[in-house]
């Protein structure tokens, strides 16, 4: 905090911050869920299947923590990757309550394949809207939104 900024003031501008965030992420979520073709995978699955890409091999319990949502929306959306034979379950070798779940072959190509018809359309976007400076100004917030994200 610089010298010359108050707490209050500090507070007041974090508060600002905190809302232009939720409003902002919140209405990129909404464009990108909107963008999504027909036969295309909902934003809640290729979600899961990024963090199955990401983390390696993992449990419901511990996407659904990731994501802030409840197991049962988590186990409902691995079914539906599991009928499509994106997603494979294991008995847990040390714990056989429990099932670990992997990416398959195809869920690998599906997710790669997803990520890159929409990263090739925001890459568009960008490159046709925003400056240089615009983008590595959007490349640092990416990163930074990232973390808030694992901290939230």
């Amino acid at each position: 905090m610089s010298e010359s900024e108050k707490p209050n003031e500090r507070a007041a501008t974090i508060h600002e911050t905190a809302t232009r965030l939720r409003v902002g992420v919140g209405a990129f979520r909404r464009r990108t869920q909107e963008s999504l073709s027909e036969g295309e995978l909902s934003l809640p699955q290729l979600t899961a299947l990024s963090r199955l890409d990401r983390l390696g091999p993992s449990t419901i319990a511990e996407l659904a923590r990731r994501e802030q949502i409840t197991p049962q929306a988590m186990g409902a959306t691995i079914a539906s990757l599991e009928k499509l034979d994106l997603v494979a379950r294991q008995a847990d070798p040390a714990d056989g309550r429990r099932s670990i779940l992997s990416l398959t072959p195809e869920g690998q190509a599906v997710l790669g394949s997803g990520r890159s018809a929409y990263v090739d359309h925001l890459a568009d976007v960008l490159g046709e809207s925003f400056t240089s400076d615009e983008i590595a100004t959007l490349d640092a917030a990416a990163l930074l939104l990232e973390r808030l994200a694992e901290l939230l």
